[in-house]
């Protein structure tokens, strides 16, 4: 024996090993797993936002994998689609939907564009990838995206990503400005008019 095991030894002192039985957890005084209130609060509010979720899972037109995924709706200037085209509004939030099946991405899109409007976010950016091949998972996904997009009221425009953002792999969304945003604006104008 060494001169390091007679001290460990020294350290260990009475400590003693667990018998075999005694080294698994003691489950049956546990009480069941039950969701806290904010769990309860969570699967709640889902489930009424996925009743309201309006967009179509529909048949869809497949987007090319190399067309630019592009939009603006009646009445927004092309000035506002070519800026937005060119990264000239930067990405307050961004929901990325890489990987995920088509359903949990229309469950995960829709909450996300409301909640980005209710907190007058202007510019999100949507990451979902790109296929290489027409009806690829991920390009199959940028097809249903563009339409969906679209059947929100919230979305002014949206473009195809700059490279460094995510190029044709990632999508930004002009939102609508909210009812407070404009009231904002209006008081700015009238007093520097005023």
């Amino acid at each position: 024996m060494s001169q390091d095991d007679v001290d460990f030894q020294d350290l260990m002192g009475d400590v003693t090993p667990l018998s075999r039985g005694r080294n698994k957890a003691d489950l049956s005084r546990q009480r069941p797993n039950t969701p806290s209130e904010a769990q309860l609060a969570r699967r709640e509010n889902a489930l009424a936002s996925e009743d309201d979720n309006f967009l179509s899972d529909d048949f869809v037109e497949l987007v090319g994998p190399y067309d630019p995924l592009e939009y603006r709706r009646d009445g927004i200037q092309t000035g506002v689609l070519e800026r937005l085209r060119h990264g000239g509004y930067a990405p307050e939030a961004r929901l990325h939907l890489l990987k995920r099946p088509l359903a949990e991405c229309r469950r995960e899109l829709f909450p996300f564009i409301r909640e980005a409007h209710e907190h007058e976010l202007r510019c999100v950016l949507v990451v979902h990838g790109r296929g290489r091949e027409v009806d690829s998972p991920p390009n199959v996904l940028r097809s249903y995206l563009a339409k969906w997009l679209c059947q929100f009221d919230e979305v002014q425009a949206y473009a195809s990503a700059q490279p460094a953002h995510g190029g044709l792999g990632a999508t930004y969304v002009m939102l609508k400005k909210s009812e407070r945003a404009r009231a904002r604006n209006r008081e700015r104008q009238q007093k520097r008019r005023g």
